[in-house]
């Protein structure tokens, strides 16, 4: 009988345990069906290509949302997910790859001509949104009875929806049509993701109960010393790396290995901000750019074109993941469970953060552009009410970022633990859904109807017709055109009527009496490595 018993407990526990034999065959195919739409994704992107309304996000988004229902109506309403999402995977393993490949890619001759003005979009016009937003739900929220929420949560919205995503109107631009317009809208998005998640991790690891003068200075001050400290990390990282491949150059014995630095220290950079509490964005956004300036110029040929492929495939295919679970991960049942009593709470929870995003972009984008066209003198390069308009557009839209940062702070363990906090987590993925979607459609007429002459309304590009691999053509080389020389010796009072061109001059004398001759780059690579004076790369 005893033996009948044991027989019978083994077999429930066997049956209402899953085997590790099961539990990894069940991974795999999760696996497998996740690569066959990721994959899908890509064919349907491609043939949408031209497509007046769709862009690869959106289709990848809507994939995404058609997939969780298919899911959600095979598992009885229980799931709509394949896989589990974990902030931590997102911000780990899926950011860095997209953010590294924006600063390697970046044209930064016209980024750096227009610094300070992407600076104030990216770093005080987030800031100022972030004001907004915070301000605007402390005074409405309340009113909706959506229940408690601190001080912390308020300003944590703030930061979320701070976070902008211009993938759909970067799709749109071309970066030799409309150098000004692109430059802008690229730099300004990098910059303001970096900004979001420092003040984000700023606001969640300082005590904001007893906020007065000395702890908003406190504040203030962490929140630009964990910039400048990101910033320069990214920098070391970046000549730390071309040092190296400089001076043992790996090329003679293997390209692979050279390769495989370069990737390897463009993710040791991220890394080592997250693990001294920086900004893992900011930092492998600078890795990125003095790698291009330096690093890449230091390796094989073969390497260049492999590095500038690899870095842009990873990147691409991180991009389709995000956006791919995102529309999955929009119709989990767990989420939606807590407001399904009261969905008007959420509907108007949503619509007041989408407005106030709006005022938020607009409180900043006009000022700014007025001040940085008192600042340039040619009418070219002023930056003009359609511009304007465009850059406003741009930012209205929100993604895996503002879910990510959601995600971690107001869900514990992938799970939503209060009332209130599930309800901010749905208003975050109506507000990501309604915007990739509803204005990502309209971004194409809408930039196409604005910019049917750029070549008018933006001032010529100086690199040729072909698109240069991080500026590394003519773009980048000092010999190359006008662009950033001074006819004049530079004084003082060049500094001022022209200060972008001066420093600039400066930089170059600075750059090639000092930097290129130790880290390398154009015009100061051995003739061994065989890329010295060597233009664009395709």
């Amino acid at each position: 009988m005893e033996f009948i018993m044991d027989s019978y407990a083994r077999s429930l526990l066997t049956t209402a345990v899953p085997s590790t034999a099961d539990l990894e065959a069940e991974f795999v195919d999760q696996i497998a069906l996740f690569a066959a739409l990721l994959c899908g994704c890509i064919v349907l992107g491609h043939l949408l290509e031209n497509s007046r309304w769709l862009n690869q996000s959106i289709t990848a988004l809507l994939i995404g949302l058609g997939t969780g229902c298919v899911i959600l109506l095979t598992s009885g309403g229980r799931s709509s997910r394949i896989l589990e999402f974990k902030q931590e995977f997102f911000f780990i393993y899926l950011l860095p790859p997209i953010i590294f490949n924006a600063g390697f890619q970046v044209k930064k001759k016209q980024f750096f001509r227009n610094f300070m003005t992407i600076t104030s979009f990216g770093v005080f016009g987030t800031l100022i949104s972030f004001a907004v937003i915070s301000y605007g739900a402390i005074r409405l929220f309340p009113k909706l009875d959506i229940g408690y929420l601190e001080i912390k949560d308020y300003l944590a919205l703030g930061a979320i929806f701070s976070a902008t995503d211009s993938v759909c109107t970067l799709q749109v631009l071309n970066q030799e049509e409309t150098p000004l317009l692109y430059s802008l809208v690229f730099g300004e998005g990098v910059v303001n993701d970096a900004t979001s998640v420092v003040l984000f991790n700023a606001i969640t690891n300082f005590d904001l109960s007893d906020m007065n003068f000395y702890t908003a200075f406190d504040f203030a001050a962490n929140f630009f010393k964990l910039f400048g400290l990101s910033t320069l990390l990214g920098v070391f990282v970046g000549l730390l790396c071309a040092f190296i491949i400089r001076t043992l150059y790996f090329g003679r014995h293997s390209t692979d290995r050279e390769v495989a630095l370069m990737i390897l220290m463009a993710y040791l950079s991220y890394i080592t901000a997250e693990v001294f509490g920086l900004s893992g964005i900011l930092t492998v956004f600078f890795c990125g750019i003095v790698m291009s300036h330096y690093a890449w110029h230091n390796v094989t040929h073969k390497s260049q074109v492999t590095t500038k492929h690899s870095f842009a495939t990873m990147s691409y295919i991180a991009e389709v993941f995000i956006f791919l679970y995102v529309g999955m991960d929009s119709l989990d049942v767990g989420k939606w469970r807590f407001v399904e009593d009261s969905p008007g709470k959420s509907i108007w929870a949503s619509v007041i953060l989408l407005v106030l995003i709006m005022i938020g972009r607009a409180a900043f984008i006009l000022p700014i552009s007025f001040l940085s066209n008192l600042i340039r003198r040619d009418d070219d390069e002023k930056i003009n009410i359609k511009q304007q308009f465009t850059v406003w557009w741009a930012g209205l839209m929100r993604g895996a970022v503002s879910i990510a940062l959601a995600y971690k702070k107001f869900t514990g363990s992938g799970q939503t633990i209060q009332p209130a906090n599930a309800l901010l987590i749905t208003s975050t993925i109506t507000i990501v859904l309604f915007s990739t979607i509803v204005f990502g459609l309209l971004t194409k007429p809408i930039i196409k109807r604005l910019l049917t002459r750029p070549s008018q309304t933006e001032p010529s590009s100086p690199t040729s017709s072909m698109t240069p691999l991080l500026g590394n053509g003519h773009d980048d080389d000092p010999e190359s055109g006008n662009h950033g020389t001074l006819t004049t010796k530079p004084s003082l009072k060049m500094l001022f009527n022209s200060p972008t061109t001066t420093v600039h001059y400066y930089w170059r004398k600075f750059d090639d009496g000092v930097m290129r001759p130790v880290f390398g780059g154009r015009g100061f690579v051995s003739n061994a490595t065989g890329t010295r004076d060597m233009d664009v790369i395709h």
